[in-house]
């Protein structure tokens, strides 16, 4: 299966860290986003990152870095559609997405989403955990994304469209679901305490 290419989603306001980059914040030596990087690099053809503002703070890790082309920070899926804006020019049929502050996301991402996209004319894929409450937990920055759907994306997005699983659902997007039994793997950093958590968290996975 052609292994598709690989977005790292840094472009949120970071408001509950004080603002700025939590990918770029140090868990034991290594910042988030570097952490980030070698885990989904292997999965994928090529990779880069989605962020706003100077692109030279990421100069260190030699990627492309994608602006969002719709104003206003909407959100995650503004990424996604930079993502796929890149992928077609590069004549990729997909990429898969992954967060800057969730350093601990399944070895596997990729193979997962694309078995769970088999037989999909247009392959759309979220990742899930289990979710005592709701069954199933879904992981909106984390997935699998069709070039063929980034113009109906665009013009959702022109339209007022935020909430990523009302696009996915309007698809027919389907879930790929990863164990998350005493360790949850889309563990994100928000907050200050969060960072401390991964500290420990690490280490246990050490």
């Amino acid at each position: 299966m052609k292994a598709p290419l690989g977005v790292v989603l840094a472009g949120g306001l970071a408001s509950r860290m004080g603002g700025g980059d939590k990918g770029l914040l140090k868990v034991r030596g290594q910042s988030l986003l570097a952490r980030v990087i070698d885990r989904l690099q292997p999965q994928v053809a090529e990779l880069a990152l989605n962020a706003n503002g100077d692109a030279a703070r990421f100069d260190a890790f030699g990627l492309p870095v994608l602006r969002d082309s719709i104003d206003g920070f909407p959100g995650p899926l503004a990424g996604v559609l930079a993502g796929l804006d890149w992928a077609a020019a590069q004549g990729a049929d997909s990429i898969v997405t992954a967060a800057a502050d969730t350093p601990f996301f399944p070895a596997d991402l990729v193979p997962q989403l694309q078995l769970a996209g088999e037989g999909m004319a247009a392959p759309l894929v979220l990742a899930a955990t289990p979710d005592a409450r709701r069954g199933r937990l879904r992981h909106p920055t984390f997935g699998l994304w069709p070039v063929a759907l980034r113009e109906d994306l665009r013009a959702a997005l022109q339209d007022g469209l935020r909430k990523v699983v009302l696009w996915t659902d309007r698809h027919g997007g389907r879930e790929a679901l990863f164990d998350a039994d005493g360790f949850d793997p889309f563990f994100n950093v928000n907050t200050p305490e969060d960072l401390k958590r991964a500290e420990t968290m690490l280490g246990q996975t050490l």
